[in-house]
């Protein structure tokens, strides 16, 4: 086959690359321990976190935050850690969740990041597939205490005043250690005792070790917050992770002098959180306002506070903070960098106009974005897609079942390459992961248009058949959450014996609101094709609705719950 005929082919299929990685601007060194000194060099006498508690309040800079990490790291080589030894977290959003993670890395071990929305179950699951051998939790979360879930899985954790375990459910795992208000009856060393474990240890050893880890090492093992399976262990190097922080500074604009000031509730411990909040406002020299557990009344009296100038919040947080008691008196002047499409944006105390990097599409599998626009991209430009591929990253659009390539325009299976692909999932070697050209099959569903931009149409297994024709459900959820009256909307399709499916929409109202299925109906009419409608409009309670902890709505559960109704 010729050069142009080769060419030809390649123009006319749903294959799209970006620019080399070698020509992305903006990124600095690519290991988590690099990262960490590049920006305490850059900004070490600048606020990196602050927190608010009933002990007081919590402020460090760069410098504060490197030596907090180093202290980690010193006892975690107290406690017998090696390099890829693997460093359970579990703990909200706090100080000591960002030392712990990142002194992991300059110990040369691998922060495996535990959700603290986690059941006894899914716990119990992630323990034993992430084979930590040391763990370090935050006590009482909530409701939650940790301390008598973890004793109850394994009572071999209390057990050991100096921290540790042995466990034959758990036979890696030989340290643990909690922060919290200790317990007489549970015998696990406190935070502060654990950190005394790296007294003696050589400081210059940690710095050797931190120096000594390469970008290919792995960084850390997230799990996904899958709607429809069990959460899924992925491994990441400290180069896919690394990337996206420093990418995320360039997607979203952003530079030391703007002072980025950071809110957000969203654990940490979810890759897009972790990249966009943290990553993000670390590369550019800001400071993360942190909030351990979201409350919509302490969230805005802590944005006003502290001048949070960029807050990080998921839909339903956006309708509590509209519902909040004092969101009518609350100072919200601050807000540059909240996207003009959210409610807040409209409050009447912000007055900036303002387009985050929305247009983007991402998995837990690539530590986040594969393709994306950057802030205050053009509607024109972005055209509703889910943006360009970024430098180093190829996407394909194949035919499902068979794997073939589809011409652009056509809807298929969205596959991925670059350089932030996971190394793997815990107990799967990364070949039976990829196909023979090194993709990475998502599972998601949509297409490539003739300018090279991607259109996510949602998961493969959510697109609704109906009638002869797909229906993308959140094209529809889009739509409906556009209505003053919807709180949450997901929409399924629910089988039919001669339509195949029909289409149904879910609905969580908001508080006071009134609405009857006849007006959703009519609404959507108006901004959809009429084959897109819902057949059917159901409206739940809110705690009818069964959340994964990152807030995705549990597909499988949702579908159950309309076929109930609909008897």
């Amino acid at each position: 086959m010729s050069t142009e005929t080769k060419t030809e082919v390649v123009e006319s299929a749903s294959i799209v690359s970006g620019p080399p990685l070698s020509e992305e601007p903006g990124l600095g060194a690519l290991t988590l321990p690099g990262f960490l000194r590049e920006v305490t060099e850059l900004y070490g006498d600048r606020e990196a976190l602050v927190m608010h508690d009933a002990d007081g309040t919590t402020r460090w800079t760069y410098a504060d935050l490197w030596e907090r990490a180093v202290e980690v790291a010193r006892a975690l080589r107290g406690v017998g850690l090696t390099k890829d030894g693997r460093v359970g977290v579990l703990m909200t959003n706090r100080p000591e969740w960002i030392a712990a993670v990142f002194g992991t890395s300059l110990a040369g071990g691998v922060a495996v990041t535990l959700s603290t929305f986690s059941t006894p179950s899914e716990l119990d699951y992630m323990l034993e597939t992430s084979g930590v051998s040391v763990l370090l939790f935050e006590r009482n979360v909530l409701k939650t205490d940790f301390a008598a879930t973890l004793v109850a899985l394994e009572p071999g954790i209390g057990t050991d005043a100096a921290g540790g375990v042995q466990s034959v459910k758990y036979p890696f795992l030989r340290y643990a250690a909690m922060l919290g208000v200790p317990d007489a009856d549970v015998q696990i060393p406190s935070w502060d005792e654990f950190l005394a474990r790296g007294e003696t240890q050589n400081r210059e050893l940690v710095e050797a070790s931190a120096a000594a880890v390469r970008p290919s090492d792995v960084a850390v093992l997230f799990f996904s917050s899958g709607s429809t399976s069990k959460p899924k262990g992925i491994l990441s190097a400290h180069r896919g992770v690394s990337i996206q922080m420093w990418r995320f500074r360039r997607m979203y604009r952003f530079a030391p002098e703007h002072d980025i000031r950071c809110w957000t509730a969203n654990g940490y411990f979810w890759s897009g959180n972790f990249a966009m909040a943290l990553g993000n406002t670390l590369a550019s020299g800001g400071s993360l306002v942190l909030q351990p557990t979201f409350d919509p009344v302490e969230a805005l009296d802590l944005i006003e506070k502290e001048r949070v100038n960029f807050p990080f919040a998921w839909p339903h947080q956006w309708a509590q903070l509209v519902g909040a008691p004092n969101w009518d008196k609350a100072d919200l002047s601050s807000l540059l960098y909240v996207d003009f499409n959210t409610p807040v944006a409209r409050h009447p105390t912000v007055t900036a106009e303002w387009y985050e990097p929305s247009h983007a599409y991402g998995n837990t599998e690539t530590f986040t974005i594969s393709a994306c626009f950057p802030a205050n991209t053009p509607p024109e430009v972005a055209a509703g897609s889910s943006g360009e591929p970024l430098p180093g990253v190829t996407i394909s659009i194949v035919e499902p079942l068979t794997g073939e390539v589809l011409p652009r325009g056509e809807r298929g299976e969205i596959c991925v390459k670059g350089p932030t692909l996971m190394l793997g999932y815990v107990g799967t070697p990364l070949v039976e992961t990829l196909d023979d050209h090194g993709f990475f099959h998502t599972g998601d569903g949509g297409y490539v248009d003739e300018t090279g931009r991607l259109f996510w149409e949602g998961r493969l297994t959510d697109i609704i058949k109906t009638g002869g024709a797909n229906v993308s459900p959140l094209e529809v959820d889009e739509a409906l959450v556009a209505h003053p009256a919807v709180k949450v909307a997901r929409t399924v399709g629910v089988p039919h014996d001669t339509l195949g499916e029909v289409v149904v929409s879910c609905i969580v109202a908001h508080s006071g609101a009134t609405v009857d299925a006849d007006e959703i109906r009519s609404y959507l009419r108006e901004r959809l094709a009429s084959y897109k409608v819902p057949r059917q409009v159901l409206f739940f309670e809110e705690d009818e609705i069964s959340l994964t902890g990152s807030a995705k709505i549990k597909s499988n559960e949702i579908r159950d719950l309309a076929v109930a109704r609909l008897g």
